[in-house]
Order: C-alpha cells, then structure tokens, then sequence
C-alpha cells in the first residue's frame, strides 16, 4: 500500500514522503496514529498543495528575516561593567542579557537564537552570531566597556 506521510517518523518516512509500505503495518500503524494518509488522488493533490504553500510561505519568511538582519546589524550594543584591577571585569555578560537587550529594543529574539560558545568575559568589541532563520544570521557586535 502507497502512503503519504504527514509527519516525520524516525527511520521510515519524513513528512511527505511518499512510501510503499505493508498493508497491515499503513492501516494498523501509521494511518491509526496519524503518521500517513493512503496514497489516493485527492490526498496527493492536497499534499501537492499544502507543499506549494509552505514553500510560499518559507520564501516570504526568510525575506523577512533578512529586512531584521539589515536593522539588527546595524544596532550599536554597549554594556558598561564595573572593572577591576588591570580592567578586569567583574561578572560577565550572558546571553540573557544581551536577549534583553535586543528584546528592549523591539527585536522578539530568543535565547536559543543566541550562537556564542561562551559568555562574554573581557572588554572591547565582540561578534555575536543571531539565528534568525536557518538560513539567516546575523553578526551583532556587542561592546563591553568599564564604567
């Protein structure tokens, strides 16, 4: 029996992917609990359909990402840290809140959106990368001076 699959299932199909599979398996497995559809004509158009749209949709998405990447790119972010001897600071400055600080600035930025390998614990000027898209990225460069 010919399916369509309407979501992703670990090692046997991705989302709609169609697949010969057993009889028993399609109607007793993955129709019964919402993985696959049977492959009828009326499914494959609306599948067909729903494709188109998501590829509409993806496209309208990533163009406006990247107008937020022109605005982000072009923010002037500076933290002021209490330094100590040798202009050592003291703490460091997290993603949570360089988070809010975008996020104050109007940007819904999420935490997990944030790419950095540490957080930030030295003074100047320092490229952080925003996940805003898979296929967009945008480098913020973050200034942390004494006080």
């Amino acid at each position: 029996m010919k399916v369509i699959f309407i979501k992703d299932l670990k090692k046997q199909g991705n989302k709609n992917e169609i697949k010969e599979v057993k009889d028993g398996y399609a109607q007793n497995f993955l129709i019964k609990n919402g993985y696959a559809l049977p492959a009828t004509t009326s499914n494959l158009e609306k599948v067909q359909k729903k494709v188109v749209e998501n590829k509409l949709e993806e496209t309208l998405l990533i163009k406006e990402m990247e107008e937020i990447k022109k605005k982000i790119e072009k923010e002037n972010i500076v933290f002021k840290v209490r330094t100590g001897k040798q202009d050592m600071m003291f703490g460091k400055i997290s993603t949570k809140q360089i988070k809010k600080e975008l996020n104050d600035r109007g940007y819904g930025i999420e935490k997990t959106a944030i790419k950095t390998n540490s957080d930030i614990t030295s003074l100047g000027v320092h490229n952080i990368e925003i996940e805003l898209h898979k296929k967009v990225i945008a480098i913020v460069k973050i200034k942390v001076e004494k006080e």
